[in-house]
C-alpha cells in the first residue's frame, strides 16, 4: 500500500478540485475534511490512498472526469464557487453539470463576459499564474474620451495606482465613440483586482461597461449572456499550448499609441 504523504492542497489540485491556491482558500474556509474532521490550517499532509477527504461534503474522487466549460457571465453574478450571503454565483448557472467545477480566476461582480470553469486544477493554476503572461482581452466603455497622453501612459504602464506596484504595459486601442462615452479594446497580461476600473479612475474616467471577450486563444464569440458550453478538445489543447510555451513580450514599454482623431 502506498504510504506517501502529500500536502492537502496539492492532493486537491491533482484531483481536479481547483488550483493549488484556490484549494488553499477552500481549506481556510473550513470546507475540507480529513477523516470526518474539518481542517483549516495550511501544511497538513495526507495519504490520498488511505485518508477520506471531502470538499463541501462530497468525497474526493481521485479519478474524476476532467471538464472544461466556457461561460458568458452576466453582471451581478459572482465569479466564485461559494457565497455566504447566498448571492448568485457562476456555479448557479451550470447546475446541469454533474462534475464539481470551479471558476478559473475572477471577474468582478459588475463585469461580464468570458470566464472558464473546470475541475482540472493543474491547468487552472497555470492559467491564473502571472508567470505565463496569458493575454486577456476586454471591451470597455469609458465615460468621455481619454486624451492621447492618458492612453499613452496606460499603454506604457505608467498610470500610478495608490498602494500598488507599478503596472505592466497594456494594449489599449479605441474601437468607437458614442454619446459622451468611448469603447476601447484593452489587452492585459496581468490580472489585478479591478485593474481596468482603477486605471480608468486614475485617468479621470469611469467604466460604464466591461466585458471580457478573450482568454488566451479562446474567444467568447456569440455565446449569449448567462449561457455556457463545453470546450472542444481542440480548444483545451490550445489552452494547454498557451501555457506550455515561452511567454510573449508583446507590449513594449516604449511603444507609441496611434494619435486619436
Amino acid at each position: 500500500m502506498n504510504n506517501k504523504l502529500e500536502r492537502l492542497q496539492k492532493v486537491l489540485a491533482h484531483a481536479g478540485v481547483a488550483s493549488r491556491r484556490a484549494s488553499e482558500q477552500l481549506i481556510q474556509d473550513g470546507r475540507v475534511t480529513i477523516n470526518g474532521k474539518i481542517v483549516t490550517q495550511m501544511g497538513v499532509k495526507v495519504n490520498p490512498q488511505r485518508d477520506k477527504i471531502t470538499v463541501d461534503g462530497k468525497l474526493l474522487d481521485q479519478a474524476e472526469t476532467l471538464v472544461y466549460i466556457m461561460l458568458n457571465k452576466p453582471t451581478d453574478v459572482l465569479s466564485t464557487s461559494h457565497d455566504d450571503r447566498k448571492r448568485i454565483t457562476v456555479l448557479d448557472l451550470v447546475t446541469e453539470v454533474e462534475e464539481r467545477v470551479y471558476p478559473v480566476g475572477r471577474l468582478d461582480q459588475q463585469s461580464e463576459g468570458l470566464i472558464l470553469l473546470t475541475n482540472d486544477g493543474a491547468l487552472a493554476e497555470k492559467l491564473t499564474h502571472p508567470r505565463y503572461h496569458l493575454e486577456k482581452e476586454y471591451e470597455v466603455l469609458l465615460t468621455g474620451k481619454p486624451s492621447w497622453e492618458a492612453i499613452k501612459k496606460w499603454r506604457q504602464g505608467e498610470v500610478k495606482i495608490p498602494g500598488e506596484a507599478p503596472l505592466k504595459p497594456a494594449w489599449v486601442e479605441m474601437i468607437k465613440g458614442e454619446h459622451k462615452a468611448t469603447w476601447y479594446k484593452v489587452v492585459l497580461t496581468e490580472g489585478r483586482k479591478r485593474q481596468i476600473r482603477n486605471v480608468a479612475e486614475a485617468l479621470g474616467h469611469r467604466v460604464r461597461r466591461l466585458e471580457r471577450v478573450r482568454i488566451g486563444p479562446l474567444r467568447l464569440g456569440k455565446l449569449k449572456s448567462g449561457h455556457w458550453r463545453y470546450l472542444t478538445p481542440r480548444e483545451v489543447n490550445l489552452l494547454r499550448q498557451a501555457v506550455n510555451k515561452p511567454p510573449k513580450k508583446r507590449f513594449k514599454k516604449h511603444g507609441r499609441p496611434v494619435k486619436q482623431k
